[in-house]
């Protein structure tokens, strides 16, 4: 509902109505991810190349207000931050569906970026710049009271030339309180904090008590895929992983590093959450540690992406679900998003 003061809100979610945008000025083309609760799309917003995340409205009036409560909480969440390290939120609108809008990025996500180098590990200055990057991202966040609550490499996008990470997905992000309980198990087990996960069978929406400390557990096991280029917890699956971690202490190996970076990762990733860093504090060990190596040699990138070359898509900034799903992106029929005059309703519905 829109208030006389300029402002849209549903409960405690408050969007100024600037950030709604006309949807007959949007211009959808490839699909090009796809997840439980929405799709999204490659697209076009006033000439901008865009994302375009669709939203499903639920099938039932129950779900149809959760979904759209959640639509309006990381819409507000989106429009209260801006920082080069986040994604760029343009837009949503709701009708004649909920959508959200945030730049193009083109440099695929941080997972695919590091599933092409492998068996090789990521340049040292590379892997601890990226971690740079994310960590100014969750400091800007947590600045703001933001919990992401599902930081891992699928929902870390690179930009066109490689060089810069990007943080998306705010759609499992929530707002911090000291008293009110959050819902438990929010997130992917193998980057779970172990104050999230229960071994007893958990009643659908149960709560716990956790702090913005979830994200900092979340960003060592990060750092530890960026410095070792492996998957953490190799030889478990994401539940067994999250149960070693919670009731075992269980850690990735720290060994074979620089004391610095052990050092940051195994206070990153203490089981007591109040032990461990805020994000400026990781941010200063991470630039001090950089000053201590030498810099790179020049590189000359061989290729940089644009638009029309789709060899790594962008994935979607929308829920993580949406960063896996890319398998028939070239058995999508693609959509001429220069001819205005079939416009977001024609796409919406051939599409949709």
């Amino acid at each position: 509902m829109e208030s006389g003061n300029g402002f849209l809100s549903i409960d405690e979610h408050r969007i100024d109505a600037k950030w709604f945008i006309d949807p007959k000025l949007l211009f959808v083309g490839p699909r090009i991810g796809e997840g439980a609760h929405a799709k999204v799309y490659e697209g076009k917003y006033k000439n901008q190349n865009v994302a375009v995340k669709i939203v499903h409205r639920g099938d039932t009036p129950e779900e149809a207000a959760k979904r759209e409560a959640r639509f309006m909480r990381e819409v507000a969440m989106l429009s209260r931050v801006q920082h080069k390290n986040l994604v760029q939120f343009i837009g949503a609108c709701k009708e004649p569906v909920m959508v959200v809008v945030t730049e193009l990025l083109l440099g695929g996500s941080l997972r695919k970026y590091m599933l092409n180098m492998r068996p090789r590990s990521l340049e040292p200055r590379v892997a601890v710049g990226f971690a740079l990057d994310i960590a100014r991202a969750m400091e800007c966040l947590h600045s703001h009271g933001i919990i992401h609550r599902d930081l891992k490499p699928e929902n870390l996008l690179l930009t066109a030339d490689q060089r810069t990470v990007k943080l998306v997905d705010l759609g499992l992000a929530r707002q911090e309180t000291l008293t009110e309980m959050m819902t438990a198990e929010t997130g992917t087990y193998r980057w779970m904090a172990p104050e999230l996960y229960s071994t007893v069978t958990l009643r659908h929406g149960e709560k716990k008590h956790y702090n913005h400390k979830v994200d900092v557990y979340s960003f060592a096991i990060v750092l530890w895929e960026l410095l070792h280029n492996r998957l953490p917890f190799e030889g478990m699956s994401n539940l067994q992983a999250a149960y070693a971690a919670a009731f075992k202490n269980t850690r990735p190996s720290a060994e074979n590093l620089p004391e610095e970076l052990a050092l940051i990762l195994t206070s990153c990733w203490k089981e007591d959450p109040n032990s461990r860093p805020n994000f400026s504090q990781i941010v200063q060990m991470l630039l001090h540690y950089l000053s201590t190596i030498s810099p790179p040699e020049p590189v000359v990138l061989s290729h940089v992406f644009t638009s029309e070359n789709m060899v790594l898509p962008p994935e979607s900034p929308g829920t993580s679900s949406l960063m896996a799903i890319r398998d028939d992106m070239d058995n999508t029929p693609k959509v001429n998003m220069e001819n205005k005059s079939r416009g977001f309703f024609f796409c919406f519905n051939q599409c949709y």
